[in-house]
């Protein structure tokens, strides 16, 4: 069983610069994972839903990289839904170049389509003594029992799966790549974090980019431009999925092909809903670990090594709404919200002075909110966009983009004064495939599993403090939260499905 209470120097010492990670030649050790760096990278699929096959169609077309299985529950493409209607459709169709494949498709999912769409490229691209089909499995566990001389597993599934999924590809000597957050679980997180480090795989979390507007930002607090660094706010306009704050209380059938029990995976049994599946399991706390885990790991993830917080915040608050409101016999009542995330949240994590980094207060706000606008901006006649970032230091404010970009002092003339310019130099953002050279040359990537942590637990901790009902005090070490004990069940999930224990 893995311990997922670290103390703080192991915690730490997971958080670092890169792991160092070493592979004795094959010939040596008789291993069928190791990938020379003149080999291709043998690829596995979990998960064959709207976002993976996205991103395989940009995938597939690299020559390092082989997709030799795809795994999902969900066999036919049906009950997708997707940003666009025809957009992943057309992107499939240019790599295949069809224009008329998935005429019978409202939106492309599912293990079948993965299975067609990765076949029908390589059988068009190669020559038949170079082809290798591609296997499609329902259960990710036989895919890695079966698939030997799989090198690597890309995880694009639902967050709830994340932890258990991650955990048995690295004890199957799998190299992991997986989309945002490592798990939706605080104890979850930990055990991912602490099976990369135990196993030595090569890991890498997909929201990971290295944006030079980061190092700018810090650049100018260093220099004086606002003063002493106190708040960071980083706001979005998501969710852009819907979502319900209670559990449906319809229960309509299975669709054909659809291994519900499979998909739930390690949560107990409930009744199927498409309301939990696909792109709208994220709202609900057992599946899903909100916007804030979605969207804000892209953006939040390079302030903590920027600005030096090798630590999880030992204080969150949830200053949005924590209630919903109910209409028993004629009286409204607030009932606290137990099954999903309000429409629209705002959390505060606290984070003490620590080593370089000064006591800092992080913001998130989504829904639509955002912090108001601040005088600087109406200095310059201008109003907050509908996502974005900002530094607030004691002598004045940067603001940026989402994601860090196009970093600038506000109001303009306090730029000008500052740089000599009114805009930014350019940013320069390094390529999220670095996993594939990690790989290839046996190198641990700098978007490992270690290096998310600190912002993963982060974002994690805001649906326990959501669900409290008020302000929680953290310890990171000993990952527990001091002044309610109760609210301690919110860090981990209270059941498992028998045989999908986190171990």
């Amino acid at each position: 069983m893995i311990n997922p209470k670290l103390n703080r120097r192991q915690f730490l010492g997971l958080t670092g610069s890169a792991v160092a990670f070493s592979v004795v030649p094959r010939h040596v050790l008789g291993g069928l994972n190791y990938v020379a760096p003149s080999d291709k990278i043998t690829l596995g699929l979990i998960g064959c839903g709207t976002q993976q096959l996205r991103e395989v169609t940009r995938l597939i077309t690299d020559p390092r990289v082989q997709i030799v299985a795809v795994c999902d529950p969900v066999k036919y493409p049906a009950g997708y839904r997707d940003w666009s209607l025809n957009g992943i459709k057309n992107s499939i169709r240019q790599v295949l170049d069809e224009p008329g494949w998935g005429s019978n498709i409202v939106i492309p999912g599912g293990r079948d389509v993965g299975q067609e769409f990765v076949n029908k490229y390589y059988a068009k691209s190669r020559s038949a003594g170079q082809y290798k089909a591609c296997t499609a499995y329902e259960d990710f566990r036989e895919m890695l029992e079966k698939e030997q001389d799989m090198a690597a597993v890309k995880i694009v599934t639902p967050d709830h799966q994340h932890g258990v999924q991650s955990i048995a590809a690295m004890k199957k000597g799998k190299h992991v790549l997986m989309h945002k957050p490592v798990a939706n679980m605080v104890n979850e997180a930990r055990a991912v974090v602490e099976t990369a480090r135990q196993t030595g795989a090569i890991t890498h979390l997909l929201a990971w980019s290295d944006r030079s507007s980061y190092a700018l930002v810090k650049k100018w607090i260093d220099e004086g431009a606002i003063g002493t660094l106190k708040e960071i706010h980083n706001w979005s306009f998501r969710p852009v999925w819907e979502q319900w704050t209670t559990r449906p209380v319809e229960t309509p059938p299975v669709p054909a092909g659809f291994n519900w029990p499979l998909w739930l995976g390690p949560v107990p049994d409930r009744p199927y809903h498409p309301n939990y599946t696909h792109a709208t399991y994220r709202g609900w706390f057992e599946f899903g670990a909100g916007s804030v885990a979605d969207m804000g790991i892209y953006s939040l993830w390079q302030i903590f090594p920027t600005f030096g917080i090798t630590a999880p915040p030992t204080c969150i608050e949830a200053l949005g709404g924590t209630t919903r409101r109910t209409d028993e016999n004629g009286v409204f009542s607030a009932v606290p919200i137990t099954e999903a995330f309000p429409y629209t949240n705002i959390f505060r994590w606290k984070f003490p002075a620590s080593g370089s980094s000064p006591k800092v207060d992080l913001f998130w706000y989504d829904g639509g909110i955002k912090p108001p606008n601040p005088p600087e901006m109406e200095a310059d006649d201008k109003d907050l966009e509908s996502e974005g970032m900002m530094f607030v230091g004691d002598r004045g404010k940067i603001l940026a983009g989402f994601r860090c970009n196009s970093p600038r002092i506000i109001p303009e003339e306090k730029m000008i004064a500052h740089t000599g310019s009114a805009d930014p130099p350019e940013d320069v953002t390094v390529s999220t495939n670095v996993w594939i050279d990690a790989i290839l040359n046996n190198r641990q990537s700098p978007g490992s599993f270690q290096n998310a942590a600190v912002c993963n637990e982060t974002t994690l901790l805001a649906a326990p403090a959501l669900r409290a009902g008020r302000k929680i005090i953290y310890d990171p070490v000993n990952m527990q939260i001091t002044n309610i004990p109760e609210a301690n069940r919110f860090l981990r999930r209270q059941e498992y499905r028998r045989g999908w224990e986190i171990s």
